[in-house]
């Protein structure tokens, strides 16, 4: 199955020198890297979880989330306004950073930046592969950042 989102994709820097004339060679150069999809975190997720040969319900299990939940998150028929949310899918899943950091942006929140000491933590969690979300939490707890906590609607950990 070929990969729709490659990993190291061009990116917006790949713009900085590129004119208003040259806009449309540009998109015509990259046509099969640009996303079209209606929903494209849902099919990246997707693409990610076959790549990955995890089933989604063992995914929201890891992630302490309710199969429930999981699933019309992945549908999207919820919307979840919590990074932590994301974070710990991707953590089940046993993404890479590039394959979180894609994740983040694709669902529209901001990628992990590692000037932002919780976010340098999860950097350091995804480059180290530690994807148990209790262990994570450990990690976060001994250095003095804010955990994974309780959200009234997944009924599991999330952070506010």
């Amino acid at each position: 199955m070929a990969n729709t989102y490659p990993e190291n994709p061009v990116n917006q820097n790949n713009l900085l020198d590129i004119s208003p004339d040259e806009l449309s060679l540009f998109l015509a150069r990259n046509e099969e890297m640009m996303i079209r999809s209606r929903h494209p975190w849902s099919d990246y997720m997707r693409a990610k979880f076959r790549e990955h040969e995890v089933l989604q319900q063992n995914v929201f299990l890891a992630a302490d989330l309710s199969e429930k939940y999981g699933y019309k998150l992945i549908g999207e028929e919820k919307h979840t306004g919590r990074r932590d949310t994301i974070l710990r899918i991707c953590l089940a899943a046993e993404f890479t950073l590039g394959e979180t950091q894609e994740s983040l942006i694709l669902y529209g929140m901001a990628p992990l930046y590692w000037r932002i000491p919780r976010d340098a933590a999860f950097i350091v969690v995804f480059n180290n592969r530690i994807y148990d979300i209790h262990d994570v939490d450990a990690l976060l707890r001994e250095n003095n950042l804010p955990p994974f906590l309780l959200d009234e609607e997944e009924n599991l950990p999330v952070t506010t």
